[in-house]
């Protein structure tokens, strides 16, 4: 994690400006008013970096270091980057966890000579460039969100639930949502924010602090100021430009400190720049599943273990075929939905995709030629798009448009669901106008920047087409100009030339002087010079052209930047529909996306409701069967899992599995959970069946790992797991634990497991897997009503083990330890060893399961304990039995609650 912090005594590159040139001295300045983060000076094609900034970038960079002048009798480090290839070197520097202020020149060198010979050229900081407020395509994901968040609590209120908001300023998404300290962990993992400001004030708590350093990249503290509530309503209503919030929905205090706090802060990197933000939606605290770090770190969602993409749940189910709909279809899968009609409407879209096979194709080439049009639409609204990002915004509405026709054609013979007829109705209201506009004006070869010139298309403007003739076509229009003259005359041997001297100017040989001279050609050809053989003349036309030309170049570029602001004006005045028409299409690209996935894999449609309903047949882990036929080795073996609730209000199954390692059981566990956020996201799940009920939090300890850098040993990470999954699950939670106690020793680490058993069927009631190794515990199934035990069906032949992955009914008796260890490659000499140790402790063991449970102390002692209470309970019941209230005076009430507390003292003491 990098923490930024400004700090000007540090940050100043230079304490006074005393005996610099003049363009140092206007660094240093720039660079006082921007200490925390490094300077990009713009010098013509290059952006230089000086003094300890330019030490720092050269280290990051791998670029060299050079010097420029000197400064209190010390050399000036500096080094620089071109301006055309910036972008790669900030990507790097972002990456780093550096800030960078770009400072550009706001005017033209040639200005700046005329205010004299040592005039500086005018610069400024133009924007401040973080993790969290980056638009360029090329510094972006194009399939991820790169979110800039918001934390707040309003002062003096400790107990206060807190704000959360976060903004993608590349695609203008805008949410907030209360949190709570313990739900902030499992909402920092699920946005998954690049950048995090909050208050100096909160930073400072070390609670507060170290949650978010283990969980954000980038944390910018910022002034108190920014986070104020009573300012907050006049700042949010400034930057949207309404009187009121009423518009928007209503916010506590917190979440609108939240949300001007962020908008704050957007203006301050933006510096004058302001986004085309969509108004703060707020999500519900109850709407998504709850997924803490660890869970979907031991899942594998987004990245595996290893940091990779490829291999996570999202890269095997991602059949997307647009930047948009990546993107949401990874918000789904990080926020599967608590609203059983929500996720209805997301199936029925996916089922009539999947029952149109043609359409579902048509569909999906029509998106593949989709542009990013959300990000185009950003870059433009903060001043830094280009041609480009007009002609794809208008191919992404002609898009929409081709959508749209045939989608109406199809929906006449098969009734479109909701989602589907919503993101229709959108389309086919995409504003057509200004497709056509964009498709005039713009050529179809266009430079990337506005700057470059020649992006107007001929015929577009008149005028612009004459000045780019004289620009462009000087030779043909002088050439065109003399045959006139020539011919007006009477002259053929007439001549339009050019020299330094007069310019452009008409010639004739001397005998035709006279003619020139005379009326009414003299009122036509100007003379200007006499020659011994030649004539020389100008006409009013000559000399207009003449300025024309020398100022086509510069009138040609100032009429298409006027042009391009034209068009960027008609394009922000409709952002809010182009908006609309690019989510309708990514909602079209998921629902299509997931019915290409069922079809080519066999998914099905899960049943989702609100019971504590999990009982699915046939299941798959989605990762591993993608591997396996990519690999054309075996396939995979599906296994059912029913941990439903027979009774609601008791609670769901717990599945205890045993069997051998490399057997399938975590591989079994994990394909679990993932059909869960695969349901709940809206999608088909790898399965023959499922039904789900409503998984509220999901949580997973699997896999062993330290954490060294804080001290934690694997047994204690797993401890600290555990404990966060005991003290938070509850009935309609899915809780998938894997081998507890087992980095500890033998009895310990058995002792752990039975307690974490019991607490979750006494306490927790969560519909629960427990893989183990610890046969014993297949013996709690005795007195758990709601334990089930399951294993992993293995065959031994000629001594050696077969793993067959199917879940069974059952108990395992043996680990089949050495077995995988002979597999892995231990030698045999220390296999052979470890079977004649094996043998002598099973010959010597005197203990079976049921023995052990009945005599390891904390066992005993948990039966001991609920007798005790149940005799604690039935003494105290007998004795209020006997006790007349209206009986007894007050004395003897008084005297007879002091011998009823005695007596339930002394048999809690049993």
């Amino acid at each position: 994690m990098n923490v930024s912090s400004p700090n000007p005594s540090t940050q100043n590159p230079a304490e006074k400006t005393a005996g610099l040139t003049p363009m140092m001295a206007q660094y240093v300045e720039i660079k006082i008013a921007n200490p925390d983060s490094l300077l990009f000076y713009r010098m013509g094609d290059f952006y230089e970096l000086f003094f300890e900034d330019a030490e720092k970038a050269s280290r990051a960079l791998g670029i060299t270091l050079t010097k420029r002048g000197k400064h209190q009798g010390e050399d000036i480090p500096m080094c620089g980057v071109p301006v055309h290839s910036a972008d790669g070197y900030l990507q790097k520097l972002i990456e780093l966890g550096f800030r960078v202020s770009v400072c550009e020149q706001l005017e033209d060198p040639l200005e700046a000579k005329k205010r004299g010979a040592k005039s500086v050229v005018k610069r400024d900081v133009v924007r401040l460039v973080t993790p969290g407020t980056l638009t360029e395509d090329n510094l972006l994901e194009a399939g991820a969100n790169n979110f800039l968040a918001s934390l707040a609590r309003i002062k003096g209120d400790e107990d206060a639930d807190f704000a959360f908001a976060w903004v993608d300023l590349s695609t203008g998404e805008f949410h907030i949502a209360t949190t709570s300290l313990q739900n902030l962990e499992a909402d920092l993992a699920r946005v998954d924010p690049k950048e995090l400001i909050l208050s100096d004030a909160l930073f400072s708590e070390q609670t507060i602090r170290t949650l978010i350093e283990e969980n954000v990249g980038a944390v910018v503290p910022q002034p108190a100021a920014f986070f104020e509530s009573t300012t907050a309503d006049e700042r949010i209503t400034r930057f949207y430009n309404v009187a009121s919030l009423d518009a928007f929905g209503t916010f506590t205090r917190a979440e609108r400190a939240a949300t001007a706090a962020i908008l704050s802060y957007i203006e301050k990197t933006q510096i004058g720049e302001k986004p085309a933000l969509s108004p703060p939606a707020r999500m519900a605290a109850d709407s998504v599943m709850l997924i803490d770090p660890a869970t979907r770190a031991n899942l594998e969602i987004v990245k595996t273990l290893s940091g990779e993409k490829k291999g996570g749940l999202l890269a095997t189910i991602n059949m997307t075929v647009t930047g948009g709909g990546a993107r949401l279809l990874a918000e789904r899968i990080a926020s599967p939905s608590l609203h059983v009609s929500t996720i209805h409407q997301r199936l029925d879209a996916v089922s009539w995709f999947l029952d149109a096979r043609q359409l579902r194709q048509d569909v999906r080439d029509t998106l593949k030629a989709a542009p990013d049009s959300l990000r185009c639409l950003s870059r433009l609204t903060l001043s830094r798009g280009g041609p480009r990002d007009m002609a794809a915004i208008a191919k992404g509405l002609k898009t929409a448009t081709s959508l749209a026709e045939f989608l109406n054609k199809h929906t006449i013979k098969n009734e479109p669901p909701k989602l589907i007829q919503e993101a229709l109705n959108v389309l086919s209201n995409a504003p057509k106008d200004l497709t056509d506009l964009l498709a005039s004006a713009l050529r179809e070869d266009l430079p990337l920047l506005k700057r470059d010139g020649g992006f107007v298309a001929k015929g577009y403007d008149k005028e612009l087409d004459e000045v780019c003739a004289l620009r462009d076509e000087s030779r043909e229009v002088i050439a065109s100009l003399q045959a006139k003259y020539a011919e007006q005359a009477d002259i053929k041997s007439l001549k339009v030339k050019h020299n330094n001297v007069l310019g452009y100017f008409i010639e004739a040989t001397a005998q035709h002087s006279d003619r020139l001279l005379a009326a009414p050609l003299n009122e036509t050809f100007i003379h200007r010079q006499t020659l011994a053989n030649a004539i020389r003349f100008t006409t009013s036309e000559l000399s207009e052209l003449q300025s024309n030309i020398v100022n086509a170049a510069e009138r040609a570029r100032r009429m298409e930047l006027a042009i391009f602001d034209a068009l960027e004006d008609a394009i922000l005045e409709l952002s809010e529909p182009i908006k609309r028409v690019a989510r309708a299409m990514a909602e079209l690209d998921v629902a299509a996306s997931n019915a290409e996935l069922a079809e080519r894999r066999n998914y099905c449609r899960p049943e989702i409701d609100e019971s504590l309903s999990f009982k699915v047949e046939g299941g798959r882990h989605p990762v591993v069967e993608s591997a396996l036929s990519q690999a054309l080795s075996d396939p995979f073996v599906a296994n059912g899992c029913d941990l439903s609730a027979e009774n609601e209000k008791s609670g769901g199954l717990i599945w205890l599995v045993t069997g051998p390692n490399m057997a399938g059981k975590s591989t079994f566990l994990r394909q679990n959970a993932l059909i869960a956020i695969l349901a709940q996201s809206g999608g088909f799940v790898p399965a023959t069946s499922a039904h789900i009920g409503l998984v509220d939090r999901l949580f997973s300890r699997v896999g062993a790992a330290d954490d060294l850098a804080r001290g934690r040993s694997t047994f204690m990470v797993e401890m600290v797991e555990t404990a966060a999954i005991l003290n938070q699950a509850g009935p309609r939670s899915l809780v998938i634990l894997d081998e507890i106690g087992r980095g500890t020793a033998t009895f310990d680490g058995l002792s752990i497991a039975w307690a974490t058993i019991e607490h979750l069927h006494e306490v927790n009631c969560s519909r629960s897997l427990f893989a183990t190794h610890y046969h014993e515990l297949t013996a709690l199934s005795d007195n758990l009503d709601r334990l089930f035990n399951a294993t992993v069906k293995v065959s031994e032949w000629k001594g050696d083990v077969v793993f067959l992955h199917e879940i069974v009914p059952g108990a395992a008796d043996r680990s089949y330890g050495i077995q995988v260890a002979k597999l892995a490659g231990l030698p045999e000499a220390v296999v052979g060893r470890a079977k004649d140790v094996l043998g002598q402790l099973e010959a010597g063991e005197r203990l079976n399961p049921t023995t052990l449970i009945d005599d390891l102390p904390l066992f005993n002692a948990a039966q001991q304990s609920s007798a005790t209470n149940t005799q604690r309970d039935d003494a105290l019941k007998t004795a209020l039995d006997a006790v007349n209230p209206d009986d007894l005076t007050p004395r003897e009430a008084l005297e007879m609650l002091y011998a009823l507390k005695a007596q339930a003292k002394g048999l809690k003491s049993l």
